[in-house]
Protein backbone atom coordinates (compact mmCIF):
# COMPACT_ATOMS: atom_id res chain seq x y z
CA UNK A 1 0.00 0.00 0.00
CA UNK A 2 1.18 3.50 -0.85
CA UNK A 3 1.80 5.63 2.24
CA UNK A 4 -1.10 7.89 3.19
CA UNK A 5 1.12 10.97 3.53
CA UNK A 6 2.75 10.35 0.17
CA UNK A 7 -0.62 10.00 -1.56
CA UNK A 8 -2.02 13.12 0.08
CA UNK A 9 1.08 15.10 -0.85
CA UNK A 10 0.77 13.96 -4.47
CA UNK A 11 -2.91 14.90 -4.55
CA UNK A 12 -2.24 18.33 -3.07
CA UNK A 13 0.57 19.08 -5.54
CA UNK A 14 -1.54 17.87 -8.48
CA UNK A 15 -4.71 19.78 -7.65
CA UNK A 16 -2.79 22.90 -6.64
CA UNK A 17 -0.78 22.93 -9.87
CA UNK A 18 -3.89 22.42 -12.00
CA UNK A 19 -5.71 25.14 -10.10
CA UNK A 20 -2.83 27.57 -10.56
CA UNK A 21 -2.75 26.89 -14.31
CA UNK A 22 -6.51 27.36 -14.59
CA UNK A 23 -6.50 30.61 -12.63
CA UNK A 24 -3.55 31.99 -14.59
CA UNK A 25 -5.06 31.22 -17.97
CA UNK A 26 -8.46 32.74 -17.19
CA UNK A 27 -7.31 35.81 -15.28
CA UNK A 28 -9.56 38.75 -16.06
CA UNK A 29 -12.54 36.62 -17.15
CA UNK A 30 -15.62 38.75 -16.45
CA UNK A 31 -17.88 38.16 -19.44
CA UNK A 32 -20.79 35.81 -18.76
CA UNK A 33 -20.56 34.56 -22.35
CA UNK A 34 -16.92 33.58 -21.82
CA UNK A 35 -17.81 31.99 -18.51
CA UNK A 36 -20.49 29.61 -19.78
CA UNK A 37 -19.94 29.24 -23.52
CA UNK A 38 -16.45 30.46 -24.63
CA UNK A 39 -18.28 30.99 -27.90
CA UNK A 40 -16.50 30.41 -31.25
CA UNK A 41 -13.06 30.43 -29.62
CA UNK A 42 -11.78 26.84 -29.75
CA UNK A 43 -9.99 25.21 -32.69
CA UNK A 44 -9.91 21.56 -33.65
CA UNK A 45 -6.87 20.46 -31.62
CA UNK A 46 -8.05 22.02 -28.38
CA UNK A 47 -11.63 20.87 -28.91
CA UNK A 48 -10.48 17.29 -29.53
CA UNK A 49 -8.41 17.45 -26.34
CA UNK A 50 -11.24 18.76 -24.16
CA UNK A 51 -13.72 16.31 -25.70
CA UNK A 52 -11.38 13.39 -25.04
CA UNK A 53 -10.71 14.53 -21.48
CA UNK A 54 -14.43 15.03 -20.86
CA UNK A 55 -15.37 11.78 -22.61
CA UNK A 56 -12.77 9.81 -20.68
CA UNK A 57 -12.97 11.55 -17.33
CA UNK A 58 -12.53 9.79 -14.04
CA UNK A 59 -15.03 7.11 -14.98
CA UNK A 60 -12.61 5.58 -17.50
CA UNK A 61 -10.53 4.15 -14.66
CA UNK A 62 -13.59 2.70 -12.93
CA UNK A 63 -16.51 1.78 -15.19
CA UNK A 64 -14.78 -0.01 -18.14
CA UNK A 65 -12.69 -2.06 -15.71
CA UNK A 66 -15.79 -2.87 -13.64
CA UNK A 67 -17.59 -3.87 -16.84
CA UNK A 68 -14.75 -6.20 -17.81
CA UNK A 69 -14.50 -7.71 -14.33
CA UNK A 70 -18.17 -8.14 -13.46
CA UNK A 71 -20.37 -7.64 -16.53
CA UNK A 72 -18.95 -9.86 -19.25
CA UNK A 73 -15.20 -9.74 -19.87
CA UNK A 74 -13.74 -8.51 -23.16
CA UNK A 75 -17.13 -8.30 -24.88
CA UNK A 76 -18.43 -5.96 -22.19
CA UNK A 77 -15.29 -3.82 -22.51
CA UNK A 78 -15.72 -3.66 -26.30
CA UNK A 79 -19.32 -2.57 -25.81
CA UNK A 80 -18.22 0.18 -23.47
CA UNK A 81 -15.68 1.39 -26.02
CA UNK A 82 -18.28 1.43 -28.79
CA UNK A 83 -20.75 3.26 -26.54
CA UNK A 84 -18.17 5.90 -25.74
CA UNK A 85 -17.46 6.36 -29.44
CA UNK A 86 -21.16 6.50 -30.30
CA UNK A 87 -21.70 9.31 -27.82
CA UNK A 88 -19.24 11.49 -29.74
CA UNK A 89 -20.29 10.39 -33.21
CA UNK A 90 -23.91 11.37 -32.55
CA UNK A 91 -22.73 14.96 -32.16
CA UNK A 92 -21.02 14.84 -35.56
CA UNK A 93 -24.56 15.09 -36.93
CA UNK A 94 -26.45 16.83 -34.12
CA UNK A 95 -23.80 19.41 -33.15
CA UNK A 96 -23.69 21.43 -36.39
CA UNK A 97 -27.51 21.43 -36.54
CA UNK A 98 -27.68 22.85 -33.00
CA UNK A 99 -25.35 25.68 -34.04
CA UNK A 100 -27.28 26.32 -37.25
CA UNK A 101 -30.75 26.50 -35.69
CA UNK A 102 -29.71 28.20 -32.43
CA UNK A 103 -26.60 30.25 -33.29
CA UNK A 104 -26.60 32.26 -30.05
CA UNK A 105 -27.71 29.47 -27.71
CA UNK A 106 -26.07 28.20 -24.56
CA UNK A 107 -27.95 25.29 -23.02
CA UNK A 108 -30.21 22.39 -23.87
CA UNK A 109 -32.80 23.69 -21.39
CA UNK A 110 -33.27 27.06 -23.08
CA UNK A 111 -33.76 25.15 -26.33
CA UNK A 112 -36.34 22.91 -24.62
CA UNK A 113 -38.23 25.96 -23.32
CA UNK A 114 -38.44 27.80 -26.63
CA UNK A 115 -38.93 24.72 -28.83
CA UNK A 116 -41.52 22.98 -26.64
CA UNK A 117 -42.67 25.00 -23.64
CA UNK A 118 -42.52 25.14 -19.82
CA UNK A 119 -43.65 21.58 -19.10
CA UNK A 120 -41.04 19.92 -21.30
CA UNK A 121 -38.49 22.47 -20.13
CA UNK A 122 -39.08 21.57 -16.47
CA UNK A 123 -38.76 17.87 -17.23
CA UNK A 124 -35.55 18.27 -19.25
CA UNK A 125 -34.10 20.59 -16.60
CA UNK A 126 -34.75 18.05 -13.85
CA UNK A 127 -33.43 15.08 -15.83
CA UNK A 128 -30.33 16.78 -17.25
CA UNK A 129 -29.22 18.31 -13.96
CA UNK A 130 -29.90 15.04 -12.12
CA UNK A 131 -27.92 13.10 -14.74
CA UNK A 132 -24.95 15.47 -14.57
CA UNK A 133 -24.99 15.63 -10.79
CA UNK A 134 -25.10 11.84 -10.39
CA UNK A 135 -22.25 11.56 -12.91
CA UNK A 136 -20.29 14.08 -10.88
CA UNK A 137 -21.01 12.25 -7.62
CA UNK A 138 -19.99 8.95 -9.22
CA UNK A 139 -16.61 10.39 -10.18
CA UNK A 140 -16.09 11.78 -6.69
CA UNK A 141 -17.10 8.40 -5.26
CA UNK A 142 -14.54 6.73 -7.50
CA UNK A 143 -11.59 8.89 -6.45
CA UNK A 144 -12.56 8.54 -2.80
CA UNK A 145 -12.52 4.75 -3.19
CA UNK A 146 -9.16 4.83 -4.96
CA UNK A 147 -7.36 6.85 -2.31
CA UNK A 148 -8.93 4.77 0.44
CA UNK A 149 -7.85 1.51 -1.22
CA UNK A 150 -4.38 2.55 -2.36
CA UNK A 151 -3.29 4.67 0.60
CA UNK A 152 -5.97 4.53 3.29
CA UNK A 153 -6.81 8.23 2.89
CA UNK A 154 -10.07 9.19 4.68
CA UNK A 155 -12.97 9.87 2.33
CA UNK A 156 -13.61 13.43 3.48
CA UNK A 157 -9.98 14.44 2.87
CA UNK A 158 -10.00 13.17 -0.72
CA UNK A 159 -13.40 14.63 -1.60
CA UNK A 160 -12.57 17.95 0.06
CA UNK A 161 -9.17 18.33 -1.60
CA UNK A 162 -10.22 17.40 -5.12
CA UNK A 163 -13.60 19.11 -5.05
CA UNK A 164 -12.33 22.20 -3.25
CA UNK A 165 -9.44 22.95 -5.58
CA UNK A 166 -11.46 22.27 -8.73
CA UNK A 167 -14.07 24.65 -7.37
CA UNK A 168 -11.48 27.43 -7.09
CA UNK A 169 -10.51 27.63 -10.73
CA UNK A 170 -13.89 26.61 -12.17
CA UNK A 171 -15.86 29.17 -10.17
CA UNK A 172 -13.37 31.82 -11.27
CA UNK A 173 -12.65 30.97 -14.90
CA UNK A 174 -15.72 28.99 -15.98
CA UNK A 175 -15.71 27.04 -19.24
CA UNK A 176 -12.47 28.58 -20.48
CA UNK A 177 -10.69 27.25 -17.39
CA UNK A 178 -12.24 23.82 -17.87
CA UNK A 179 -11.24 23.58 -21.54
CA UNK A 180 -7.68 24.76 -20.95
CA UNK A 181 -7.03 22.49 -17.96
CA UNK A 182 -8.59 19.57 -19.87
CA UNK A 183 -5.98 20.08 -22.58
CA UNK A 184 -3.10 20.18 -20.10
CA UNK A 185 -4.42 17.17 -18.18
CA UNK A 186 -4.79 15.10 -21.35
CA UNK A 187 -1.14 15.68 -22.27
CA UNK A 188 -0.21 14.08 -18.95
CA UNK A 189 -2.93 11.42 -18.73
CA UNK A 190 -2.38 9.57 -22.01
CA UNK A 191 1.36 8.94 -21.45
CA UNK A 192 0.70 7.89 -17.84
CA UNK A 193 -1.96 5.41 -18.91
CA UNK A 194 0.47 4.00 -21.48
CA UNK A 195 3.19 3.63 -18.83
CA UNK A 196 0.88 1.77 -16.43
CA UNK A 197 -0.29 -0.56 -19.20
CA UNK A 198 3.28 -1.30 -20.33
CA UNK A 199 4.52 -1.94 -16.78
CA UNK A 200 1.56 -4.24 -16.15
CA UNK A 201 2.34 -6.31 -19.24
CA UNK A 202 6.02 -6.54 -18.34
CA UNK A 203 5.48 -7.37 -14.66
CA UNK A 204 2.88 -10.07 -15.32
CA UNK A 205 4.94 -11.77 -18.05
CA UNK A 206 3.44 -10.42 -21.27
CA UNK A 207 0.18 -10.96 -23.19
CA UNK A 208 0.64 -14.72 -23.61
CA UNK A 209 1.05 -15.72 -19.94
CA UNK A 210 -1.58 -13.18 -18.87
CA UNK A 211 -4.08 -14.58 -21.37
CA UNK A 212 -3.44 -18.18 -20.29
CA UNK A 213 -3.90 -17.31 -16.62
CA UNK A 214 -7.15 -15.45 -17.26
CA UNK A 215 -8.47 -18.24 -19.50
CA UNK A 216 -7.65 -20.86 -16.86
CA UNK A 217 -9.41 -18.92 -14.10
CA UNK A 218 -12.50 -17.97 -16.11
CA UNK A 219 -12.58 -18.63 -19.87
CA UNK A 220 -15.71 -16.50 -20.31
CA UNK A 221 -13.63 -13.38 -19.60
CA UNK A 222 -11.88 -13.78 -22.97
CA UNK A 223 -14.79 -15.31 -24.90
CA UNK A 224 -15.96 -12.87 -27.63
CA UNK A 225 -19.22 -14.80 -27.87
CA UNK A 226 -20.04 -14.69 -24.14
CA UNK A 227 -23.76 -13.80 -24.20
CA UNK A 228 -23.96 -11.71 -20.98
CA UNK A 229 -21.04 -9.62 -22.22
CA UNK A 230 -22.65 -9.15 -25.63
CA UNK A 231 -25.93 -8.10 -24.05
CA UNK A 232 -24.09 -5.65 -21.82
CA UNK A 233 -22.42 -4.24 -24.91
CA UNK A 234 -25.79 -3.68 -26.57
CA UNK A 235 -27.42 -1.76 -23.74
CA UNK A 236 -24.33 0.19 -22.76
CA UNK A 237 -24.13 1.66 -26.28
CA UNK A 238 -27.73 2.84 -25.93
CA UNK A 239 -27.10 4.07 -22.39
CA UNK A 240 -24.02 6.16 -23.12
CA UNK A 241 -25.04 7.54 -26.51
CA UNK A 242 -28.53 8.47 -25.37
CA UNK A 243 -27.43 9.93 -22.06
CA UNK A 244 -24.78 12.22 -23.52
CA UNK A 245 -27.44 14.04 -25.54
CA UNK A 246 -28.63 15.47 -22.22
CA UNK A 247 -25.12 16.31 -21.03
CA UNK A 248 -24.88 20.09 -21.03
CA UNK A 249 -21.08 20.00 -21.10
CA UNK A 250 -21.22 18.64 -24.66
CA UNK A 251 -23.68 21.32 -25.76
CA UNK A 252 -21.26 23.91 -24.34
CA UNK A 253 -18.41 22.56 -26.42
CA UNK A 254 -20.58 22.65 -29.54
CA UNK A 255 -20.81 26.43 -29.05
CA UNK A 256 -17.19 26.82 -27.96
CA UNK A 257 -15.99 25.48 -31.34
CA UNK A 258 -14.90 27.98 -33.98
CA UNK A 259 -17.53 26.77 -36.46
CA UNK A 260 -19.72 23.87 -37.48
CA UNK A 261 -16.96 22.11 -39.40
CA UNK A 262 -14.76 22.23 -36.29
CA UNK A 263 -17.58 20.58 -34.35
CA UNK A 264 -17.99 17.83 -36.93
CA UNK A 265 -14.27 17.10 -37.28
CA UNK A 266 -13.47 17.27 -33.56
CA UNK A 267 -16.28 15.02 -32.39
CA UNK A 268 -15.38 12.47 -35.08
CA UNK A 269 -11.71 12.40 -34.07
CA UNK A 270 -12.46 12.18 -30.35
CA UNK A 271 -15.01 9.41 -30.93
CA UNK A 272 -12.51 7.26 -32.80
CA UNK A 273 -9.63 8.02 -30.42
CA UNK A 274 -11.50 7.12 -27.26
CA UNK A 275 -12.05 3.51 -28.39
CA UNK A 276 -8.49 2.18 -27.81
CA UNK A 277 -8.22 4.13 -24.55
CA UNK A 278 -11.39 2.55 -23.15
CA UNK A 279 -10.26 -0.89 -24.35
CA UNK A 280 -6.96 -0.53 -22.49
CA UNK A 281 -8.66 0.69 -19.31
CA UNK A 282 -11.24 -2.08 -19.42
CA UNK A 283 -8.67 -4.84 -19.86
CA UNK A 284 -7.27 -4.05 -16.42
CA UNK A 285 -10.57 -5.27 -14.98
CA UNK A 286 -10.45 -8.46 -17.04
CA UNK A 287 -6.92 -9.19 -15.83
CA UNK A 288 -7.78 -8.41 -12.20
CA UNK A 289 -10.73 -10.82 -12.31
CA UNK A 290 -8.68 -13.43 -14.17
CA UNK A 291 -5.92 -13.32 -11.56
CA UNK A 292 -8.46 -13.82 -8.75
CA UNK A 293 -7.75 -10.47 -7.10
CA UNK A 294 -11.34 -9.29 -6.65
CA UNK A 295 -12.65 -10.66 -3.39
CA UNK A 296 -14.93 -8.03 -1.85
CA UNK A 297 -18.32 -6.99 -3.31
CA UNK A 298 -17.06 -3.50 -4.15
CA UNK A 299 -13.71 -4.53 -5.64
CA UNK A 300 -14.96 -4.54 -9.23
CA UNK A 301 -15.45 -0.76 -9.12
CA UNK A 302 -11.76 -0.31 -8.38
CA UNK A 303 -10.47 -3.36 -10.27
CA UNK A 304 -7.64 -1.45 -11.97
CA UNK A 305 -6.36 -0.20 -8.65
CA UNK A 306 -6.62 -3.59 -6.97
CA UNK A 307 -4.49 -5.01 -9.77
CA UNK A 308 -1.89 -2.27 -9.39
CA UNK A 309 -1.82 -2.59 -5.61
CA UNK A 310 -1.45 -6.37 -5.60
CA UNK A 311 0.95 -6.97 -8.49
CA UNK A 312 2.93 -3.84 -9.39
CA UNK A 313 5.70 -1.80 -7.70
CA UNK A 314 4.67 0.93 -5.26
CA UNK A 315 5.74 3.74 -7.58
CA UNK A 316 3.15 2.56 -10.12
CA UNK A 317 0.54 3.02 -7.42
CA UNK A 318 1.54 6.67 -7.15
CA UNK A 319 1.35 7.05 -10.93
CA UNK A 320 -2.16 5.61 -10.90
CA UNK A 321 -3.19 7.96 -8.09
CA UNK A 322 -1.95 10.88 -10.17
CA UNK A 323 -3.80 9.52 -13.20
CA UNK A 324 -7.03 9.16 -11.25
CA UNK A 325 -6.85 12.64 -9.72
CA UNK A 326 -6.25 14.32 -13.09
CA UNK A 327 -9.09 12.45 -14.77
CA UNK A 328 -11.56 13.13 -11.98
CA UNK A 329 -10.60 16.80 -12.03
CA UNK A 330 -11.24 16.99 -15.78
CA UNK A 331 -14.73 15.56 -15.23
CA UNK A 332 -15.50 17.61 -12.14
CA UNK A 333 -14.62 20.99 -13.63
CA UNK A 334 -16.63 20.16 -16.76
CA UNK A 335 -19.75 19.22 -14.82
CA UNK A 336 -19.43 22.03 -12.26
CA UNK A 337 -19.56 24.56 -15.07
CA UNK A 338 -22.17 22.67 -17.11
CA UNK A 339 -24.69 22.64 -14.27
CA UNK A 340 -23.96 26.27 -13.44
CA UNK A 341 -24.51 27.26 -17.08
CA UNK A 342 -27.96 25.64 -17.14
CA UNK A 343 -29.06 27.66 -14.13
CA UNK A 344 -27.48 30.91 -15.32
CA UNK A 345 -28.89 30.80 -18.85
CA UNK A 346 -32.39 30.47 -17.39
CA UNK A 347 -32.16 33.48 -15.07
CA UNK A 348 -33.20 36.11 -17.67
CA UNK A 349 -36.64 34.43 -17.75
CA UNK A 350 -36.95 34.54 -13.98
CA UNK A 351 -35.44 37.94 -13.17
CA UNK A 352 -36.14 41.41 -14.54
CA UNK A 353 -33.22 42.21 -16.88
CA UNK A 354 -30.37 40.95 -14.69
CA UNK A 355 -27.01 42.62 -15.27
CA UNK A 356 -24.04 40.72 -16.64
CA UNK A 357 -22.35 41.05 -13.26
CA UNK A 358 -25.38 39.48 -11.56
CA UNK A 359 -25.41 36.59 -14.02
CA UNK A 360 -21.70 35.92 -13.52
CA UNK A 361 -22.13 35.99 -9.74
CA UNK A 362 -25.07 33.57 -10.02
CA UNK A 363 -22.99 31.21 -12.14
CA UNK A 364 -20.19 31.21 -9.58
CA UNK A 365 -22.54 30.69 -6.62
CA UNK A 366 -24.22 27.79 -8.43
CA UNK A 367 -20.81 26.26 -9.05
CA UNK A 368 -20.09 26.44 -5.32
CA UNK A 369 -23.41 24.79 -4.42
CA UNK A 370 -22.89 21.97 -6.94
CA UNK A 371 -19.34 21.36 -5.72
CA UNK A 372 -20.36 21.15 -2.08
CA UNK A 373 -23.14 18.68 -2.87
CA UNK A 374 -20.82 16.50 -4.92
CA UNK A 375 -18.20 16.48 -2.15
CA UNK A 376 -20.76 15.31 0.41
CA UNK A 377 -22.23 12.56 -1.78
CA UNK A 378 -18.85 11.52 -3.12
CA UNK A 379 -17.69 10.66 0.39
CA UNK A 380 -20.15 7.75 0.43
CA UNK A 381 -19.41 4.35 -1.14
CA UNK A 382 -21.50 3.15 -4.07
CA UNK A 383 -20.84 1.15 -7.21
CA UNK A 384 -19.57 3.70 -9.72
CA UNK A 385 -21.03 1.83 -12.69
CA UNK A 386 -24.38 1.41 -10.93
CA UNK A 387 -24.55 5.16 -10.32
CA UNK A 388 -23.76 5.89 -13.96
CA UNK A 389 -26.35 3.42 -15.24
CA UNK A 390 -29.07 4.86 -13.02
CA UNK A 391 -28.33 8.38 -14.24
CA UNK A 392 -28.11 7.18 -17.85
CA UNK A 393 -31.61 5.69 -17.84
CA UNK A 394 -33.27 8.99 -16.96
CA UNK A 395 -31.41 10.72 -19.78
CA UNK A 396 -31.98 7.96 -22.34
CA UNK A 397 -35.75 8.22 -21.92
CA UNK A 398 -35.69 11.94 -22.72
CA UNK A 399 -32.97 11.99 -25.40
CA UNK A 400 -34.91 11.23 -28.59
CA UNK A 401 -37.98 13.34 -27.71
CA UNK A 402 -35.71 16.29 -26.95
CA UNK A 403 -33.52 16.05 -30.07
CA UNK A 404 -36.44 15.14 -32.34
CA UNK A 405 -37.57 18.76 -32.21
CA UNK A 406 -34.44 19.78 -34.11
CA UNK A 407 -35.56 17.68 -37.08
CA UNK A 408 -39.36 17.41 -36.95
CA UNK A 409 -41.30 20.65 -36.85
CA UNK A 410 -44.43 18.66 -35.94
CA UNK A 411 -43.00 17.48 -32.63
CA UNK A 412 -45.05 19.06 -29.84
CA UNK A 413 -44.59 19.66 -26.14
CA UNK A 414 -47.04 17.25 -24.55
CA UNK A 415 -46.40 14.50 -27.06
CA UNK A 416 -42.65 14.63 -26.35
CA UNK A 417 -43.22 14.89 -22.60
CA UNK A 418 -45.55 11.89 -22.61
CA UNK A 419 -43.05 9.91 -24.68
CA UNK A 420 -40.23 10.74 -22.27
CA UNK A 421 -42.21 9.84 -19.14
CA UNK A 422 -43.53 6.62 -20.68
CA UNK A 423 -40.02 5.55 -21.66
CA UNK A 424 -38.74 6.32 -18.17
CA UNK A 425 -41.49 4.31 -16.48
CA UNK A 426 -40.77 1.31 -18.68
CA UNK A 427 -37.07 1.59 -17.91
CA UNK A 428 -37.58 1.94 -14.18
CA UNK A 429 -39.80 -1.14 -14.14
CA UNK A 430 -36.78 -3.23 -15.19
CA UNK A 431 -33.80 -1.26 -13.82
CA UNK A 432 -31.92 -3.46 -11.32
CA UNK A 433 -30.50 -0.56 -9.28
CA UNK A 434 -33.97 0.73 -8.34
CA UNK A 435 -35.89 -2.52 -8.57
CA UNK A 436 -35.76 -3.41 -4.89
CA UNK A 437 -37.19 -0.12 -3.66
CA UNK A 438 -39.87 0.14 -6.33
CA UNK A 439 -40.97 -3.51 -6.15
CA UNK A 440 -41.94 -2.93 -2.53
CA UNK A 441 -44.53 -0.45 -3.80
CA UNK A 442 -45.82 -2.11 -6.98
CA UNK A 443 -45.39 -5.51 -8.65
CA UNK A 444 -42.59 -5.38 -11.22
CA UNK A 445 -41.13 -7.77 -13.82
CA UNK A 446 -37.75 -9.37 -13.27
CA UNK A 447 -34.93 -6.80 -13.36
CA UNK A 448 -32.83 -6.48 -16.51
CA UNK A 449 -30.50 -3.72 -17.65
CA UNK A 450 -31.03 -4.79 -21.26
CA UNK A 451 -34.82 -4.49 -21.09
CA UNK A 452 -34.56 -1.29 -19.06
CA UNK A 453 -32.45 0.61 -21.59
CA UNK A 454 -33.84 -0.84 -24.80
CA UNK A 455 -37.38 -0.46 -23.46
CA UNK A 456 -36.83 3.15 -22.39
CA UNK A 457 -35.21 4.09 -25.70
CA UNK A 458 -37.70 2.24 -27.92
CA UNK A 459 -40.83 3.39 -26.13
CA UNK A 460 -39.79 7.05 -25.89
CA UNK A 461 -38.57 7.17 -29.51
CA UNK A 462 -41.59 5.33 -30.88
CA UNK A 463 -44.10 7.49 -29.04
CA UNK A 464 -42.23 10.67 -30.02
CA UNK A 465 -42.45 9.82 -33.72
CA UNK A 466 -46.07 8.66 -33.43
CA UNK A 467 -47.08 11.80 -31.57
CA UNK A 468 -45.55 14.05 -34.22
CA UNK A 469 -47.34 12.19 -37.00
CA UNK A 470 -50.70 12.60 -35.27
CA UNK A 471 -50.56 16.39 -35.07
CA UNK A 472 -51.06 19.02 -37.74
CA UNK A 473 -49.33 21.84 -35.83
CA UNK A 474 -46.00 23.04 -37.14
CA UNK A 475 -43.23 24.89 -35.33
CA UNK A 476 -41.38 27.77 -36.98
CA UNK A 477 -37.65 26.93 -36.53
CA UNK A 478 -36.77 30.60 -36.92
CA UNK A 479 -38.24 31.20 -33.47
CA UNK A 480 -35.20 29.45 -31.94
CA UNK A 481 -32.73 32.01 -33.32
CA UNK A 482 -35.05 34.95 -32.63
CA UNK A 483 -35.82 34.15 -29.00
CA UNK A 484 -32.53 32.68 -27.82
CA UNK A 485 -29.77 35.25 -27.74
CA UNK A 486 -26.57 36.30 -26.03
CA UNK A 487 -26.63 36.83 -22.27
CA UNK A 488 -25.96 40.26 -20.89
CA UNK A 489 -27.27 41.90 -24.07
CA UNK A 490 -30.60 43.25 -25.24
CA UNK A 491 -31.03 40.18 -27.42
CA UNK A 492 -31.84 37.82 -24.57
CA UNK A 493 -34.34 35.04 -24.16
CA UNK A 494 -37.85 36.38 -24.56
CA UNK A 495 -40.79 34.28 -23.47
CA UNK A 496 -43.50 36.66 -24.70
Amino acid sequence: MVSSMGAIALVVVTVAATTAVGLWYTRGTDSIEEFISARDSVGTRTLVATLLASNMGGWILFSPAEAGAAFGGVTAVAGYALGSAAASLVYVVVGPRIRRLIPEGHTLTEYAFVRYGPAMYAYVLLVSVAFMFVSLAANMTGIVGVLSLVAGVPAWQTAGLVGGFVLLYTAYGGLRASIFTDTVQLLVVLPLLGVVFAVTLFTLGGPGPIGRTVATTDPTLLDPGFVPGLLFGVYIVVAIAGAELLNQSWWQRVYAAEDGETVRRSFAISGLTVVPVVLVAGLFGVVAAGFGLLEGPGDASVALFVLVLETLPEWVGLVVVLLAVLLVMSTADTLFNAIASVVTADLPRLLDSPSERSLTLAARLTTVAVALGAIVIGARAYSVLALFLTADLFAVAAAVPLIYGLYSMRANEYGMLAASVAGLLVGLAYLPTTHGALSALVPLPDPSFLRAFLGAAAVSAGLAVLSARLTDTRFDPGVLSREIGLLGSDHAVDDD
